[in-house]
């Protein structure tokens, strides 16, 4: 592809860039102005069955190679990742509309963390010795699984399809990577990187195009012996059957609906700060985020006034602006959803604190950050996944309370409280139905700590050992002594 605005995506299949076997094209389009940028290639089953094909073929001379060499080229994409960062970044800012600020800082940082770390991690594989009663010698050991199908979202294309494809690699597996329709350049442009790494032709493969052809296909190949998917929970619980029809593992991070607890004693200060961040980050599109609020009722009208101001004042418009906080949103139909949860909130008599309102910037998608007040729990704006920028503010009388209504949502992919007892913290923290808890901050997010889903979020954990781990499979060794 290109590295103008101009863009002509094709497909990247055996090492090779090549157009799909329809010929047809789907258009790039540039949320902050709503206009078209460029097209890239829509696969179809037949472009599908190519690239698991030529993973297939890759995979047993990548498997083969000692962990050693995998971690080298592991390295050198990240090294590239940095060197190309401002291409990254304009990349990622122009597809989903992110501050060019947040996708040098978390994007693109990220994603060299993520390679660095799982090159380091590639050369911890190993096996263990067991004693046993019988007249044998027993180890373990973990071997790579095969083909990945990454099946990845439109929110952060650059990060989820890394917690994917870096662990994938570094354990030994060939990928086919499907991004989302609406955000694919920076997988696109990734798969440039993998081959001046030295990826073999074949272990990494790029198939754009509609879910429900690409997704599907992918989903239901025999070729393929493992999915991770991130994505809706409505569209994971598709792809958990497919791959449960097929005896093959998956992990599955989707949605979620956090809540943010501000106990009495609480550093309000430092708790402001991290609950806009926890709503407004990424213009609200981001599973871990933190949009439901929880107060404790003596400080609930104060916390609710400051939030009107503060988040009034949050810096709206160009993404790439570096002193943009919020861009725009990633779609009209995100945009429309959005509106469509606000004018219900209304409805069920819910206090519009600041924002409520779409902005007209430059044909973009944008949405005022919205703060919403004394909504009841039973709400559907309370207990869905809105997926754009809008908090709801609860107030709660005790702690039971508070915890019954974090817990209180089919979700269960993050939680967070504020306090400044440490056995509350504690205490709080172990009861708290969710994949990861922060304390004191939100979003505090690591390589080396696992993230994932309990309830309607999934299952399967990304980042740390334990998504590497998900990419082996372990085979039993006994040798007979006697």
């Amino acid at each position: 592809m290109s590295t103008n605005d101009n863009i002509d995506g094709q497909l990247f299949i055996d090492g090779k860039w090549r157009n799909s076997a329809s010929g047809r094209h789907s258009d790039v389009v540039d949320p902050s102005t709503g206009r078209v940028i460029g097209t890239v290639a829509e696969a179809d089953r037949g472009d599908v069955d190519d690239a698991v094909a030529a993973a297939r073929a890759a995979f047993p001379e990548w498997a083969g190679r000692s962990a050693r060499e995998r971690a080298r080229i592991l390295l050198r994409i990240a090294e590239l990742v940095r060197e190309n960062a401002d291409e990254l970044v304009r990349l990622e800012s122009l597809d989903v509309g992110k501050p060019v600020t947040l996708c040098r800082s978390v994007d693109v940082a990220t994603t060299i963390e993520q390679y660095e770390y799982c090159a380091a991690l590639a050369q911890t594989i190993d096996g263990a010795t067991r004693r046993t009663p019988l007249p044998a010698f027993a180890y373990t050991r973990r071997d790579p699984l095969g083909v990945v199908a990454a099946i990845t979202p439109f929110n952060f294309p650059l990060i989820l399809s890394t917690s994917k494809i870096a662990p994938a690699l570094a354990a030994g597996n060939v990928v086919v990577h499907k991004p989302a329709e609406e955000t694919p350049l920076s997988a696109l442009f990734m798969a440039t990187l993998f081959e001046h790494a030295g990826v073999p032709a074949g272990v990494v493969n790029v198939v754009t195009g509609a879910g429900p052809v690409v997704g599907a296909a992918l989903l239901e190949h025999p070729g393929v012996d493992k999915i991770a998917f991130t994505g809706s929970t409505e569209i994971g619980r598709r792809a958990a059957s497919a791959a449960g029809a097929a005896l093959k593992p998956v992990t599955m991070e989707l949605g979620g609906n956090a809540a943010h607890i501000v106990f009495a004693d609480a550093d309000l200060e430092k708790a402001i700060g991290a609950i806009i961040k926890g709503f407004v980050f990424n213009t609200g599109q981001f599973c871990m985020g933190g949009p439901r609020l929880l107060v404790a009722r003596p400080l609930y009208e104060t916390v609710v006034g400051i939030l009107g101001e503060a988040v009034a004042g949050v810096p709206v418009g160009d993404p790439r602006d570096p002193a943009t906080v919020v861009g725009p949103m990633a779609a009209q139909r995100h945009v429309a959803k959005v509106e469509e949860y606000v004018a219900l909130a209304r409805r069920e008599g819910g206090r519009v604190v600041c924002g409520g309102e779409r902005l007209d910037l430059d044909g973009g998608y944008y949405y005022q950050p919205t703060v919403i007040a004394d909504l009841p729990d039973d709400s559907r704006v309370v207990q869905e996944e809105i997926f754009g920028p809008v908090l709801t503010v609860q107030a709660f009388d005790t702690e039971d309370e508070a915890i019954a209504l974090a817990n209180g949502t089919p979700y269960g992919l993050a939680s967070g409280l504020h306090t400044t007892d440490l056995a509350r913290a504690h205490r709080v923290a172990d009861k708290l139905q969710a994949g990861i808890v922060w304390v004191n901050d939100w979003a505090m997010l690591d390589p080396a700590m696992p993230f994932g889903g309990v309830k309607d979020s999934g299952f399967g954990r990304e980042y740390g050992p334990e998504a590497l781990a998900s990419y082996t499979k372990v085979k039993s060794v006994v040798i007979a002594l006697d």
